[in-house]
């Protein structure tokens, strides 16, 4: 592997990276809102935004491990560049077709599942990337900050994205996903070298099936990545009604203005980047899984509180306290991973947790969705709540959790 000295210019080399990412993450924003907001205007079919819905998350949900596989396996700044370049040109596909008169609706459905299988590349080579181009004692800092502009770019997508739609055709915005997806693309090739990792060097003897088993091996092999995952797991489905259910409590029981659904989404993003910042500038405790402990009983104390709450504008202001607690438990718990795990096995493990991620709140929702024709939405928040809260207090109480929780800086070279 070339000589690389993470440490030397490491600032200008991950400001480059976050730029690259800004941009394709604005355009893929700005176009996944312009699809479903097209789709209900042309529409008005909740089957028709369930099918949009399927096409956006089945992709990436049996993509994910494979992707982990080419995560280790490849070159991963070239397979940014790669997936980025797939979301791209079928956008683009789209959008001339569009121009040119053929407009179904189903090319929306098809080009929703392949921005998903290009999603299902990104994520876990982006997780898997950061350790390469960040000393380990920023890596918090710089997932902070990272969490933050995601917060700002989907803060302003969705009203961006409804501006563009009252003043400009469905067409320009989807080129303007391809522009910025171009220009994200030329940051990486022409002013962002990243080393390849050791794996990516050898020669690759093992089939890809074969490669996924490892990887399945390793976490089962250590036990604070299986205890990581099943807390997530629980996690994610248990905090699905407040996700998903909260618009719906506020249409039943505070009124049906869109403004209210505007504020809460508006409230939550806020929340977000206030939380991205503040974990950019404090770094958190000294122990990750204390700080990830600290913001479970904080969403699970405002879960319960959605439940109890009758006044709005409290509730607003209990909704901006989730969006500042869910940076505070995602950073360190990425970070947790980026340090912990052996850089050949990152981009597996970040793919499987991927599936994890994507698959768990749906399922949560299939259960909890159908329960809230007949049971009050508040009921749900309440239990599912209290189940987050009593579910920190099972951080603090595993061992190998918070022995993993403790920073420990080595060389990823």
């Amino acid at each position: 592997m070339e000589n690389w000295d993470i440490n030397k210019d490491w600032k200008k080399k991950i400001l480059l990276f976050l730029a690259s990412q800004t941009l394709s993450l604005f355009g893929s924003s700005l176009v996944q809102y312009a699809i479903m907001w097209y789709i209900t205007l042309k529409t008005q079919s909740g089957v028709m935004m369930t099918i949009a819905i399927v096409c956006g998350f089945l992709p990436t949900f049996f993509l994910s491990p494979f992707a982990g596989v080419w995560a280790d396996r490849f070159n991963r700044k070239t397979l940014i560049i790669l997936s980025d370049s797939i979301i791209a040109m079928s956008t683009l596909i789209v959008a001339i077709l569009f121009l040119t008169g053929y407009d179904f609706l189903w090319l929306f459905f098809a080009v929703s599942a392949i921005r998903a299988l290009g999603t299902a590349i990104h994520t876990p080579v982006v997780g898997a990337i950061m350790p390469q181009l960040v000393p380990e004692d920023q890596l918090t800092r710089v997932n902070a900050l990272y969490g933050s502009i995601i917060s700002f770019v989907m803060l302003l997508s969705p009203i961006l994205s409804g501006v563009f739609l009252t003043i400009a055709t469905i067409e320009t915005i989807l080129f303007i996903d391809v522009f910025t997806a171009a220009a994200a693309i030329m940051v990486l090739l022409l002013f962002l070298q990243v080393p390849t990792h050791a794996k990516a060097l050898t020669q690759q003897t093992d089939s890809y099936f074969s490669d996924m088993r490892n990887g399945f091996a390793y976490i089962k092999n250590h036990d604070y990545i299986k205890n990581y995952f099943v807390f997530c797991a629980f996690f994610f489905i248990l905090v699905a009604p407040a996700a998903f259910l909260t618009p719906l409590q506020v249409t039943r029981s505070f009124g049906d203005d869109v403004w209210r659904l505007t504020a809460i989404e508006i409230t939550f993003s806020i929340g977000m980047m206030v939380g991205g910042v503040i974990m950019a500038s404090w770094g958190g405790l000294k122990n990750k899984v204390h700080t990830m402990t600290l913001a479970s009983l904080i969403i699970g104390a405002c879960t319960f509180a959605f439940g109890v709450i009758t006044n709005f504008w409290i509730y607003l202001f209990v909704m901006s306290l989730v969006g500042i607690a869910m940076p505070i438990f995602n950073t360190p718990a990425t970070v947790l991973l980026q340090e912990k795990v052996e850089v050949d096995f990152l981009g597996r493990v970040f793919g499987f947790f991927g599936m994890i991620s994507s698959s768990m709140m749906p399922l949560g929702m299939l259960m909890f969705g159908p329960l809230a024709d007949v049971i009050e939405i508040e009921w749900l928040l309440m239990g599912t709540g209290f189940m987050l809260f009593i579910q920190g207090f099972f951080l603090l109480g595993n061992k190998v959790l918070i022995e993993a929780g403790k920073s420990t800086f080595k060389s990823r070279i």
